[in-house]
């Protein structure tokens, strides 16, 4: 069954990433967004982890938590709005959010 998997708190301040990364299956995604876009941070032990997940797992990030955040997107990253944000939560069996 395909989850998609949605985090929003900052990969610097818990384990929730870490924790969501060693679950996420070949059919799953991964959706960052408010705080958790950090992850996407240039050099950091979470982006690499992040481009260490296989290519069948799809990574997106809310746009408007990363333009907001001026960061810099890796190759792999989709961007996504709150429209597509919906459209992916009904696309998935799924949805886990790391609360």
């Amino acid at each position: 069954m395909a989850t998609l998997h949605v985090l929003s708190h900052s990969p610097f301040t818990d384990s929730r990433l870490s924790s969501c990364l060693r679950l996420l299956g070949s059919q799953d995604a991964l959706l960052l967004c408010g705080d958790a876009v950090y992850a996407l941070q240039a050099g950091s032990a979470q982006l690499q982890a992040l481009e260490l997940m296989p290519e069948a797992i799809a990574l997106y990030a809310l746009d408007e938590d990363v333009q907001a955040r001026g960061l810099e997107l890796p190759a792999r990253l989709t961007l996504v709005d709150y429209p597509a944000f919906v459209a992916l939560s009904c696309q998935y069996s799924k949805v886990n959010t790391w609360l």
